[in-house]
């Protein structure tokens, strides 16, 4: 129920609303729901497949979504179904029923299939779509996988070094005391560094845990958001694929739905509720306001350096020609190709720079073991 049809309700029954906010109970079968059988897009990209298919071979778009509805196994997603058949045996359009879930549907792919209503062509917009995400999640899994190849390996390396400095260096301090041998400094600065690290590990644990809740809390916030997303694009290597990744769905996005015959001032809008980036998202929200004023697309542009020059050159020459889809789809594939071929570098650096790193620190270490043993041996044992 929206405002207005309870605002009409209550004054039927003698009322006068003063305010109204949605109620929000503590807790909700649904969320737990969507929770526990979260909607992948591989499921999204699939149900539109289908439905393509079902639609062209004759069956209304009701019967197919309750035929889809049968054979979804994800509770989240049947439960969603279920109120799209509603919406459209109550006589709405598709897209309207997909417009009411902007989690599960986002409304770049809703106002594009409503495009495909209107024009009779849903079953090739629905194709369109599902080709269009699955190259967005192959692309997202790429950059996923450039940045979680660094974390792991660094991650694991923290822990050799960790061990070693903790537990076998410290091992051997009892011996060269007993002894009497002088420790060389680089031997005591890492013996007090392991010591410290047991005596006090749960503090440094807790310490560790508490900062990372921070920045994580942080992160949440539209500002800390904001501050991420513009830390990502800026850190060496990641930072220029991240980038390249952004505006390559950018570019897609737009080609996409140009074609479709929409108007760039709404392209620009769902381009921006599309972005996942905040720093871009804020980048083309003020190149809307300027296109708005009769700026065109390319002038824009070039008032941020987020926009690169390529791209920015190519949407000039697309405003010039009327083949802004074309040179947009090309500088699409253009930044996907650079960024996959930087991602295959990176990885390919990633494993000897650490193997580097991690026995550069061992063999520190076992020159401070060997250094101790060699006065050792000079003072007559």
């Amino acid at each position: 129920m929206n405002d207005q049809a309870a605002n009409e309700l209550l004054d039927y029954a003698g009322y006068k609303a003063i305010s109204l906010k949605p109620y929000t109970p503590f807790f909700s079968s649904d969320t737990l729901v969507s929770q526990l059988y979260q909607i992948k897009p591989a499921e999204i990209i699939l149900l539109y497949r289908q439905m393509a298919m079902l639609l062209e071979s004759g069956t209304d778009i009701a019967a197919s979504l309750d035929l889809l509805q049968q054979q979804v196994t994800n509770r989240a997603l049947k439960k969603v179904l279920s109120e799209i058949v509603t919406e459209v045996r109550g006589g709405s359009q598709l897209s309207v029923g997909l417009e009411k879930h902007p989690k599960v549907f986002p409304s770049l792919y809703s106002r594009l299939i409503s495009v495909g209503e209107q024009s009779g062509d849903l079953e090739m917009v629905l194709r369109q779509v599902a080709d269009y995400m699955e190259k967005e999640i192959a692309t997202t899994k790429q950059v996923k996988g450039a940045l979680m190849m660094p974390a792991i390996t660094a991650v694991i390396a923290i822990g050799v070094i960790t061990l070693l400095i903790m537990f076998i260096l410290p091992s051997f301090t009892g011996l060269y005391t007993s002894l009497g041998v002088e420790l060389p400094a680089i031997a005591k600065v890492l013996i007090t560094m392991g010591e410290k690290g047991k005596e006090h590990g749960l503090i440094i644990t807790l310490g560790i845990v508490a900062f990372a809740a921070i920045i994580y809390f942080y992160v949440k916030t539209p500002a800390g958001r904001y501050n991420w997303d513009k830390m990502l694009l800026k850190l060496p290597l990641i930072g220029r694929v991240r980038l390249l990744s952004e505006i390559a769905r950018f570019c897609r996005s737009i080609s996409l739905l140009y074609h479709s015959g929409l108007p760039l001032t709404e392209i620009m809008s769902l381009a921006v509720k599309g972005s996942s980036n905040k720093v871009m998202a804020e980048a083309l929200s003020q190149v809307h306001a300027d296109m708005i004023k009769g700026e065109g697309l390319s002038g824009p542009m070039t008032k941020n350096k987020l926009f690169l020059p390529m791209m920015v050159q190519m949407v000039k020459v697309g405003e010039e020609t009327g083949s802004l889809d074309t040179t947009l789809l090309a500088v699409a594939n253009s930044y996907e190709t650079e960024a996959d071929d930087r991602i295959k570098t990176m990885i390919g650096l990633i494993q000897p720079t650490m193997t580097l790193v991690i026995g550069g620190i061992v063999g520190l270490i076992a020159m401070t073991l060997m250094s101790a043993m060699t006065a050792m041996y000079g003072q007559g044992f």
